[in-house]
């Protein structure tokens, strides 16, 4: 059975003031989580005030990008190497934003995967696609396209360390979220291409996400989903009652935790 996961992407907010204080909340929040992983992605600048907060905790830290190179002459990029060095876990790789604002190409999105993983960091891949792609039908061309740059010459032990998010661009920031019928169709897509690229064995021990306007009104019943592991949480996770709300939902595939 896969572990729960959920992931709260902060994106552009917080200063390290505001950091701690949301991580703080957070943790007091979930003491002892049962049956649910929980990383936060702060900021660069608000991680190592936020590693500290966490440090003994059971949450952990994540980054929301890297750079695919260790070091050198790469002006305002951040190497998987600064990132392990501040205790990250996992590290956000392709987010839609980061495709559509500043022109991030498969090719790089495969670069940070390879890089993130030399470095132990485990590669949080997102895919999804546009309102217009998905009136058109292409929602599985797109995700499917995604998903095998993104993974491209990995193999399949390599793989099986990466995490899945599946965030449809037309759900992000919008409030109106993929229906769970939606989101475990695409999911499950995903999984069989999984399957494929490494082995069904490997396939079925990846955890695929949903991001996407995810609250703790719609957390339940998406992660009660069996194709789906959890949450890529954005605005939601900027209040900490209500990310301790989704993190609740998601544990034990909707069920509340013990504290």
């Amino acid at each position: 059975m896969r572990a729960p996961l959920v992931v709260a992407n902060w994106k552009m907010h917080g200063t390290i003031a505001e950091g701690r204080a949301l991580a703080s909340a957070v943790r007091d929040g979930l003491k002892r989580p049962r049956g649910v992983e929980v990383v936060l992605c702060p900021p660069f600048t608000v991680l190592p005030a936020v590693a500290e907060v966490l440090a003994g905790s059971a949450i952990a830290v994540g980054a929301q990008n890297c750079y695919w190179e260790t070091s050198g002459a790469f002006t305002g990029e951040v190497s998987p190497a600064m990132l392990a060095e501040l205790g990250c876990r996992l590290v956000i790789v392709g987010h839609s934003e980061r495709r559509q604002h500043l022109g991030e190409t498969d090719a790089q999105v495969n670069l940070k995967v390879r890089a993130a993983l030399a470095h132990g960091l485990a590669p949080l891949l997102c895919v999804g696609e546009s309102a217009d792609e998905r009136r058109q039908g292409l929602t599985f061309n797109i995700v499917e396209g995604e998903l095998r740059a993104g993974l491209r010459g990995l193999s399949p032990e390599a793989l099986g360390h990466c995490i899945v998010a599946y965030e449809p661009v037309w759900a992000i920031g919008t409030g109106v979220n993929a229906t769970p019928a939606q989101a475990s169709e695409v999911h499950g897509y995903l999984r069989g291409l999984l399957s494929e690229l490494a082995s069904k064995e490997i396939a079925q021990t990846v955890r695929i996400l949903y991001g996407g306007s995810v609250k703790p009104d719609n957390a339940g019943e998406l992660c009660r989903e069996p194709e789906i592991d959890g949450g890529l949480v954005g605005g939601a996770s900027l209040q900490a009652q209500a990310f301790v709300g989704i993190v609740k939902k998601a544990a034990g595939r909707g069920a509340t935790p013990k504290e």
